[in-house]
């Protein structure tokens, strides 16, 4: 049996996804977890052959959760195709990049290769992040970047980064002018469906 554990915010799509898995002779679903920050403590009970994991949730995305379990065959199944999403997930070590709308077959054939110690990335993710290249972003604008999506002021972005206020407004405007923006919030909002934020 290949033991699975699901994180999914939505209680709906999770327990849909755990029954039809659930049918499935050699996979069991031994954890469901609704939270990323519940992901590491349920990995360690559990002990799963194969996470599968919802990006956005609660606590802590999908992704963040997957940079903190080295060494575990991970899938990430997503409605966000996002180029940025795809590059992120193989780099801490995600296996599996499935969209949400895959049958449950899909699911069940990228678990089981997954397991095995292959790859199941969906071709047209693994296409769009090929020609969407690699973000022009500095982890320094990237940071800047992602905390004014957050709301914060030149001055908080400064404080929190420990930066000059005229630093911060530079990396801004490098940012606005790699991306091809005209002010922060096309920036961000470029930046965000790229999946590079």
């Amino acid at each position: 049996m290949i033991r699975v554990l699901l994180a999914d915010d939505e209680h709906l799509i999770r327990g849909a996804i755990a029954t039809l898995l659930g049918l499935e002779p050699d996979l069991e679903v031994v954890a469901q977890v609704s939270r990323g920050d519940e992901v590491a403590p349920a990995v360690r009970e559990h002990r799963p052959d194969v996470v599968v994991l919802d990006i956005e949730m609660p606590g802590m995305d999908g992704l963040t959760a997957a940079e903190g379990l080295p060494g575990q065959a991970m899938i990430i199944l997503s409605s966000f195709g996002r180029p940025g999403y795809l590059r992120r997930a193989l780099a801490a070590g995600v296996r599996g990049f499935i969209p949400k709308d895959a049958s449950a077959d899909e699911l069940a054939t990228a678990i089981r290769k997954v397991h095995a110690g292959g790859r199941y990335l969906d071709p047209e993710m693994a296409a769009s992040a090929m020609m969407a290249g690699d973000s022009p972003l500095t982890d320094r604008e990237r940071g800047a970047l992602a905390l004014a999506a957050e709301g914060a002021s030149v001055r908080q972005i400064a404080t929190a980064l420990h930066l000059t206020e005229g630093t911060v407004r530079n990396y801004l405007s490098s940012a606005i002018a790699k991306l091809g923006a005209t002010n922060r919030i096309t920036a961000i909002r470029a930046a965000q469906e790229k999946g590079w934020l």
